[in-house]
């Protein structure tokens, strides 16, 4: 019977992945004339502008999709969750770790920061400014930026790779690290792998921390919202400072 619900987790794990790895792939339809230029006609902008603003749309709504379609597959085996031995944290203290975890993360980058400033590396996100600069023109871009992206991302990173390593090996370590390196490389910013490594590390340990996929899902709810509001705000804090 045990054999028969790990399996089934294990299925629906892959179907959660393949859903989040099918959303990723999802952009390349852009390249198709025909359907890249319908959509832009739908768009009351011209030029460059509106071709980011499909980018934001369609981020918006293809994540959104793999968000409705990952519940779908999740409702259908309720023992997707139960992937990590021990008794879970009850719902409130999980979430109040969900808050102190944004600031362990905060904390971690600013370490990322340094160790990557020793190492030569310049500090800013490519891959964080380019999400900016699609938001600026397309606003709908910050569901998929605070809302349905980290739980997309705690779902595969997170509860399939990290839960299902737990289940195979029972090894935090392991475990962790290779969810968290998978975390970095699927953000294409590898200047800053380390940061997205530290990140993902602490992730795990929330996860691993409460047994509640809720918590990492908070902690990476709370540090894009924050990112994003100082991005789209960075001008009027810095005349408020001056």
């Amino acid at each position: 019977m045990a054999h028969s619900k790990n399996f089934q987790s294990q299925k629906t794990a892959l179907y959660v992945l393949l859903t989040y790895i099918g959303f990723q792939l999802s952009s390349f339809l852009l390249w198709i004339p025909p359907l890249k230029n319908f959509l832009l006609s739908l768009i009351d902008l011209e030029g460059r502008e509106a071709q980011i603003a499909l980018i934001g749309w369609w981020s918006s709504v293809t994540a959104g999709i793999a968000f409705i379609i990952s519940f779908i597959f999740i409702s259908k085996n309720k023992n997707f969750w139960n992937c990590l031995k021990g008794e879970k944290m009850p719902l409130l203290f999980s979430i109040v770790w969900g808050v102190i975890g944004f600031f362990m993360i905060y904390l971690g980058q600013i370490i990322g920061v340094q160790i990557e400033s020793a190492l030569g590396i310049s500090p800013g996100s490519e891959n964080t400014e380019a999400i900016i600069n699609v938001t600026k023109i397309a606003p709908i871009m910050i569901f998929a930026t605070v809302v349905f992206g980290p739980v997309l991302e705690e779902l595969v990173f997170r509860r399939v790779i990290f839960g299902s390593i737990m289940q195979a090996q029972n090894n935090f370590w392991v475990a962790a690290l290779v969810s968290a390196i998978f975390f970095a490389i699927i953000h294409l910013d590898f200047s800053h792998i380390i940061l997205y490594t530290i990140t993902g590390f602490i992730l795990s340990f929330l996860y691993y921390k409460t047994k509640r996929l809720i918590t990492p899902i908070i902690a990476h709810m709370m540090l894009n919202g924050f990112v994003t509001f100082l991005q789209l705000n960075i001008d009027k804090i810095q005349q408020y400072i001056n």
